[in-house]
């Protein structure tokens, strides 16, 4: 049976642009599923805990060496895995906070950076790979080639690069400009705004369409 993790990080509730992303890619997704399941997990409102000194050495000593503050926290981390696990498909909704993902998802993926859980610690070699991983982002600017602060948007380079070792490998769908109607120094972009975002939500209506209808 399909199964569908789907992850939102927004602390803007309706307001949030990359919550209404994830939310139609979710719907895009039980229609082309219907015996499908969903795991649903919200940073935004429940974050998981940041690794501090009392917990984070769990992933680098023997369980049974544990203290009961790095045991609560492998337990975590052995929960979240284990969502990624179970899912064929991954929605991440991830909205750009002072040029970078929030610090949630973070948080989530150092919890997903476990030796024998989610990468062979002898070949490095990932064990969460061949799932879809699709992250649905959002940015209130624009940070394209030629605009003035190319290159500021630092979440989209780096998710790739801080899941490596897991083996997941995201694909990425913006909505850019987003605080284009909400910024009067930026009224002139909301054409553009507009744009970007029906762009993507035609990109999330042929996630899952059959090969034959995808032309």
């Amino acid at each position: 049976m399909p199964h569908l993790l789907h992850i939102d990080s927004s602390i803007r509730g309706d307001q949030s642009v990359s919550r209404r992303l994830t939310a139609r890619a979710a719907d895009v997704w039980r229609a082309a599923h219907p015996d499908g399941t969903v795991t649903y997990r919200d940073l935004g409102k429940n974050p998981v805990p940041h690794l501090t000194e009392a917990s984070g050495l769990a992933r680098m000593i023997p369980a049974d060496q544990h203290t009961p503050e790095q045991a609560a926290s492998w337990a975590l981390t052995e929960e979240l895995i284990g969502e990624v696990r179970e899912a064929d498909v991954i929605l991440l909704g991830v909205p750009l906070y002072n040029y970078g993902p929030p610090s949630s998802i973070k948080a989530w993926i150092d919890h997903l950076i476990a030796p024998g859980l989610s990468f062979n610690p002898e070949t490095q070699a990932g064990l969460l790979g061949g799932r879809d991983l699709v992250v649905l982002a959002s940015r209130g600017g624009g940070y394209g080639a030629g605009t003035p602060r190319e290159g500021w948007d630092h979440a989209e380079p780096w998710l790739p690069h801080g899941l490596d070792l897991t083996g997941l490998q995201p694909r990425f769908i913006t909505a850019e400009l987003t605080l284009a109607k909400d910024t009067p120094a930026m009224a002139g972009l909301i054409p553009l705004a507009n744009q970007s975002l029906a762009e993507a939500e035609r990109a999330i209506d042929t996630l899952w369409l059959p090969v034959d209808s995808a032309v």
